[in-house]
């Protein structure tokens, strides 16, 4: 199994040859590196194009040196052996003994994959059919409500990454989307969503997708059988519920157990994982909003950064690129978080997408081979659209005493060019390319009479603080589709140099664990045993039990 390593990390050459480097530059400016002859050389250096997108990582605390030893870094840790592992269906994915196989979700249908089972190409290739067919079918007005009204509208029922995938790229993509089909999302067992929602809506005219790989998950079956209740409110049959929901899970008798006929359960892999199932029939609501074009052209676009991050040189590999400067500072600069700052509002969603995608997928401390780690992994990924982040927490980026990397996304094209707007979107991209120039520069707001005192030094920015430039020409599917796949890719690089999975999440199965022993007691609180939990916890339970119990 090429994931397992008999050589601690740390005690790796170039790990040993990055900390003296690290020491070597450590007092150098970056806006030194970019002084006379030498500026363009370095951004052609360290700038690359990929599946549309380009990356400046100019901006960085690195030198021609320091790749050179991340490169090495990335060998030692065996990379390109543990990517071809996963493309070749191995199961990656150890503690929970399956492959990961992502990748084949969005390949042509030329190419093969297969894992311990057989060939899962065909699958894939037939459940996209399907789903192809059913929003054909919504689309063009065939599929009907029970009571023969046209679907208006899309409620996509799910939690994790049934939730955060579709929802951010339906956001993202929103201008792509029907004007006539409204797409709506439900995760949080909180009753807000719901409460909010429903109302607004038509149950006539309303289709959901219910998505839960198991279709037991707490939280997404709750919000399903509240949504079916209010249907059968408003006056809609329970034999015709048929009509209004539509399943995605891998448990296809527990929806039909639901109510939902077995023709209209779209099964996936046991192999997909919740944060990377956007490209499997999770990603059912997109097709249905979207268009089957559009979901095919986001598949289209993630291939291409597939087949980069397979064949490209590390030296010149986007998902390598980015990984290992992730690495550098996180273990080399102790750097505890990452800001990803896109300068559209359509990707407002990443943000909270690709914390899931990072944090769940490497806040481990555990290696492979179940042995503690002793270095640090997963960064806190945080962020905010520019400008209004500028507005919020740019302060503490530039003048703060933690260093935070920054991923600025830019995107040249506008979504919209009404009359005026354009305006709008070049002062958008001036104060994109300022933010990173003054995180680089530094430099002082004072005047020469304030340059003494303590005035002048309020005013002062060190700089000499990184960030990462992707652009993008175009915010389209493609595009989109090649930079979520990205950032896929960035994840499993460090997770191969930190020697974890990236693919399972046992954190997060233990509260829900917790959470089914912990909902009866709060219904009777008086059955709660002394002995059963903390002193803090059985008090929460006894206190929220008794409030809950005078609204019965």
């Amino acid at each position: 199994m090429p994931y397992k390593s008999s050589v601690r990390l740390d005690q790796l050459p170039a790990w040993r040859t990055l900390l003296e480097h690290r020491d070597e530059i450590a007092g150098q400016h970056m806006r030194d590196w970019f002084a006379g002859r030498g500026a363009n050389t370095r951004v052609e250096r360290f700038s690359l194009r990929a599946a549309g997108l380009y990356l400046d990582y100019s901006k960085n605390r690195i030198t021609d040196k320091t790749l050179t030893l991340l490169t090495h870094l990335v060998r030692e840790c065996g990379l390109p052996a543990k990517r071809d592992a996963m493309w070749a269906g191995e199961n990656v994915n150890v503690t929970e003994d399956r492959a990961a196989l992502h990748v084949a979700l969005r390949a042509p249908r030329t190419m093969a994959f297969h894992d311990a089972s057989g060939d899962v190409s065909h699958g894939v290739s037939d459940t996209l059919s399907r789903m192809r067919a059913f929003s054909d079918s919504v689309r063009s007005g065939a599929w009907v409500g029970a009571t023969g009204k046209r679907i208006r509208h899309l409620i996509n029922v799910g939690i994790g990454g049934s939730d955060l995938g579709p929802r951010m790229v339906c956001d993202a993509l929103a201008v792509y989307g029907r004007h006539d089909l409204s797409a709506h999302f439900i995760a949080n067992i909180d009753p807000t969503e719901l409460a909010r929602t429903l109302p607004s809506l038509d149950p006539e005219s309303t289709l959901v997708v219910v998505c839960s790989k198991t279709f037991t998950t707490l939280e997404t079956m709750t919000n399903a059988r509240t949504i079916r209740a209010w249907f059968v409110d408003h006056g809609i049959p329970e034999s015709e519920l048929g009509r209004h929901f539509v399943a995605v899970s891998t448990n296809a008798e527990e929806a039909v157990r639901f109510g939902i006929r077995k023709e209209n359960v779209f099964e996936f892999g046991e192999w997909v994982g919740g944060r990377y199932s956007l490209w499997s029939s999770i990603g059912l609501i997109i097709m249905l909003y979207l268009g089957a074009r559009n979901f095919e052209a986001l598949l289209a676009g993630a291939h291409a950064m597939d087949e980069h991050f397979r064949h490209a040189p590390l030296e010149a590999n986007m998902p390598v690129l980015l990984g290992l400067l992730g690495v550098w500072y996180r273990n080399f600069f102790d750097a505890q978080t990452l800001s990803i700052a896109p300068y559209t509002d359509a990707l407002q969603k990443l943000p909270p997408y690709l914390q899931q995608l990072d944090m769940e997928s490497n806040g481990k401390s555990v290696q492979v081979d179940g042995t503690p780690v002793a270095w640090q992994t997963a960064p806190i990924i945080w962020g905010e659209p520019g400008t209004n982040g500028q507005h919020a927490y740019f302060q503490m980026l530039h003048q703060g005493t933690t260093l935070v990397p920054v991923d600025f996304i830019a995107v040249l094209e506008p979504q919209y060019d009404a009359p005026g707007l354009l305006d709008h979107h070049r002062k958008l991209l001036a104060n994109c390319f300022a933010q990173s120039e003054a995180l680089l520069q530094g430099g002082s707001m004072a005047t020469a009479e304030q340059a003494g005192g303590p005035l002048g030094a309020q005013r002062r920015f060190d700089g000499n603080r990184p960030s990462n430039t992707l652009v993008i020409d175009k915010l389209s599917p493609e595009r989109l589709g090649a930079l979520i796949a990205l950032y896929e890719h960035k994840v499993f690089v460090q997770a191969a140099i930190w020697n974890i999975n990236p693919f399972d999440q046992w954190g997060v199965e233990l509260g829900k664990t917790l959470c089914r022993a912990i909902e009866p007691e709060l219904v009777d609180p008086d059955s709660l045993r002394s002995d059963a939990h903390d002193a803090s916890t059985a008090s929460l339970i006894r206190l929220a039990g008794e409030a809950l119990k005078e609204k019965r």
